[in-house]
């Protein structure tokens, strides 16, 4: 319980201090963004490389995806994936997390994030081909 809060504290409170930044004329919002979906990779590596240290090596693409959407959203957000409750300015570091993860399983990705009606959200990861 006390990791989940950290985590929702953390995660708050970093996209509150670069979206502060913008507003303060220090930063562009482009560039926040890219700040945000950059934190949210490198946290998403390092979360792969914990969760998955004594796994099995994947088979494929598809496995790894499942692992992704069942095994490590649910540890690090404590919901179902088609559950997820969020906002806008939360998306870049999500859409980072999940990209950084999917990196670090030896998958290139581009991940983004459409919100169609609140609070639901979509992502949609696209594999590049090496």
């Amino acid at each position: 319980m006390a990791d989940e809060a950290l985590f929702l504290l953390l995660h708050n409170e970093i996209v509150s201090g670069v979206y502060k930044s913008t507003e303060q004329g220090e930063v562009e919002n482009g560039r926040c963004i890219t700040k945000l979906e950059n934190m949210g990779f490198r946290v998403g590596q390092g979360l792969i490389e914990r969760f998955t240290k004594d796994t099995a090596r994947f088979k494929d693409e598809l496995d790894i995806m499942k692992f992704i959407c069942k095994d490590f959203w649910t540890t690090v957000f404590k919901k179902q994936i088609d559950n997820l409750r969020t906002n806008h300015q939360y998306l870049a570091f999500t859409c980072g997390l999940i990209r950084g993860g999917l990196s670090n399983l030896g998958i290139k990705s581009i991940v983004t994030a459409e919100v169609s009606s609140m609070p639901a959200c979509k992502f949609q990861v696209m594999i590049q081909k090496l």
